[in-house]
C-alpha cells in the first residue's frame, strides 16, 4: 500500500522534527556538558533530521507548493516543540504560548485557502 504524497510528507516531516527538536533543545537538560560536545552531538542528531526532511520535501513538492511545505513543517515544529518542552524540559504550556501558537496556526491556515 502506497501512502498519498501529502500523508507521507507529513509523517516524514513529523519524524524529522522530532530529531531536530532534540538536536536544538535536548541539550538544555545537560547544561554542564561542554559546548563543543553539545554542538557535535547536535550535529549528529541533525543528520538524521536531514535524512527525513529532504525526502519529505521531494515527495511533497508538486502536490504541495513550497510555501505549503514550509507551513506544514512550521506547524509540525511548533506542535512537536510543545510536547517536547513539556515532557523533556518540564516546562508547562502557558495560555500566552498556546494563544501565540494558535495565531501562528491560523496564519498558516491562510496559506491553504483558495488559489
Amino acid at each position: 500500500m502506497t501512502l498519498p504524497a501529502p500523508v507521507l510528507t507529513i509523517l516524514l516531516l513529523t519524524a524529522s522534527n522530532l530529531f531536530m527538536t532534540m538536536a536544538w533543545y535536548g541539550h538544555l537538560k545537560f547544561r554542564s556538558a561542554p559546548l563543543i560536545v553539545v554542538i557535535l552531538v547536535s550535529w549528529g542528531i541533525a543528520f538524521f533530521e536531514y535524512l527525513l526532511q529532504v525526502p519529505a520535501n521531494r515527495i511533497g513538492y508538486g502536490t504541495l507548493s513550497a510555501a505549503q511545505l514550509k507551513t506544514i513543517q512550521e506547524v509540525i515544529s511548533l506542535t512537536v516543540f510543545v510536547g517536547f518542552s513539556a515532557f523533556w524540559l518540564g516546562e508547562a504550556l502557558t495560555w500566552r504560548t498556546a494563544l501565540g501558537f494558535v495565531l501562528i496556526a491560523t496564519g498558516a491556515g491562510v496559506i491553504f485557502t483558495g488559489k
